[in-house]
């Protein structure tokens, strides 16, 4: 009798940001008793803390950007009408607190290596790595765009194709801040003779390099995981490669399970050409699911949702992602995706995925604004809590991912679905015991 092969073990987390009004789905702010309005609170993200650890959720990984979009319409109209990315909190200032009140729950934070020093991000992380006793992970980002580049003076931006190749001398120089400026059992707390740290194990770090100059040592000693857990979302070439070298995370954001699973492949055969084990790499599909406790209440949900999207908000989100502006069109006007205005790299990758999804079809503004003002670039399965885990199960083996990084409508009602009716399912689809698996 053959043994039936054990279902693959999945590792939930939840995407989010500090925007008071919309990450992913925009305008949904508008639901009378949706939490986006209170993200300027730390009561908010002490719920959102203890409620995704009561669901057994791996992380929280909080997105983040610098500046407001303001592609579309070439104005930042659109984005502060729907909420988008507005009013973006530093999330280095609300995980101390989210960490203070769980005990399991891991924490991932964007860092661009474009705008800020290694020192300041080696500095910061460390400090979360210990404060939150080893629960902390890094996305490490190439950042590219205007706004940005304008808030923080910088006049002479490292061009796009360099982009990575100043990301690795960025990574070089904190690996020897986290891993070579303090060695195991620096701290001494000695009264005779009197050290308290042990200068012959502390080592002052050099560098200099095209990108970057370094002369320092780390500003505190090692935190329980030395180097925190580092996460990459890179679509690129490039991006991949990066990936394969240095990640142990990675966020995907592709619609469908073929675009998913060549994507995965590629960061796989990425990490064996850098030497690495390729199995050791942990790759997250987007999911924004909408589950009710029958279909229909599910599609009721859906609809309730739809109705408050804004196609502007969408429209904004997609512009500042590709730099590209279609308020040139009016929002029904069909354009081409091929056209030489709009044939770039990362917006021919986009629309190739929309036709994944959507097939060969002619696009308008308002179509593209309504497919990502409600739930971005990934997938938004609408069912039950056994119709949707079956979904991610598929996702899950097929995609040959580990986990999903989540995604809401709306904090209150999309995270408690997710808590109590979502996760409850997937331990007979998907886990393979009951045992929750913390960090990652």
């Amino acid at each position: 009798m053959a043994t039936m092969q054990p279902k693959k073990m999945m590792q939930p987390n939840i995407i989010d940001n500090t925007s008071t009004g919309a990450h992913i789905a925009i305008d949904q702010w508008k639901e009378p008793d949706s939490l986006s309005r209170t993200k300027d609170r730390l009561d908010h993200y002490e719920w959102l803390a203890k409620t995704a650890e009561r669901g057994k959720i791996t992380s929280i990984f909080f997105a983040d950007i610098y500046g407001i979009h303001e592609t579309y319409g070439a104005n930042a109209d659109a984005t502060f009408k729907g909420g988008l990315w507005v009013a973006m909190k530093d999330p280095m200032t609300v995980i101390g607190a989210m960490a203070r009140v769980t005990k399991f729950i891991s924490f991932a934070v964007t860092q661009s290596t474009s705008y800020l020093s290694p020192y300041a991000v080696a500095r910061t992380l460390s400090s979360l790595d210990h404060i939150t006793d080893g629960r902390v992970g890094i996305n490490v980002v190439t950042s590219f765009g205007q706004a940005p580049t304008k808030c923080f003076g910088i006049e002479d931006a490292i061009p796009h194709d360099e982009r990575y190749a100043a990301a690795e001398v960025y990574m070089e120089i904190l690996y020897k801040l986290w891993e070579q400026s303090w060695e195991d059992g620096a701290q001494v707390w000695s009264r005779e003779p009197e050290v308290a740290y042990d200068p012959s194990k502390i080592h002052k770090i050099e560098f200099q390099g095209k990108y970057h100059r370094f002369s320092g040592y780390h500003p505190t000693y090692s935190s329980p995981l030395r180097t925190p857990s580092i996460f990459q979302a890179g679509q690129s070439k490039s991006g991949v490669a990066f990936a394969g070298k240095h990640a142990e995370g990675i966020y995907c954001g592709t619609p469908a399970i073929p675009a998913l699973k060549k994507y995965s492949a590629s960061v796989r055969d990425a990490a064996r050409a850098a030497g690495r084990d390729s199995s050791s790499i942990k790759l997250f599909a987007s999911l924004c699911p909408i589950v009710g406790k029958t279909e229909e209440e599910a599609k009721a949900k859906y609809e309730k949702y739809r109705k408050n999207a804004s196609v502007q908000g969408g429209l904004s989100s997609f512009c500042a992602l590709t730099g590209v502006d279609l308020g040139k069109y009016d929002l029904d006007e069909p354009f081409n995706f091929d056209n030489e205005d709009l044939a770039k790299p990362g917006i021919q990758g986009i629309f190739n995925n929309f036709k994944i999804v959507e097939g060969d079809k002619q696009w308008t503004p308002r179509m593209v604004g309504e497919r990502v003002g409600m739930g971005g670039f990934g997938p938004m399965p609408v069912g039950t809590p056994e119709q949707v885990a079956d979904v991610m199960e598929s996702w899950l083996v097929e995609g040959d991912v580990e986990g999903f990084n989540i995604s809401y409508q709306t904090p209150r009602e999309s995270i408690e679905d997710l808590v109590e009716l979502l996760i409850p399912e997937l331990p007979t689809s998907v886990f393979t015991s009951s045992k929750y698996r913390c960090g990652w």
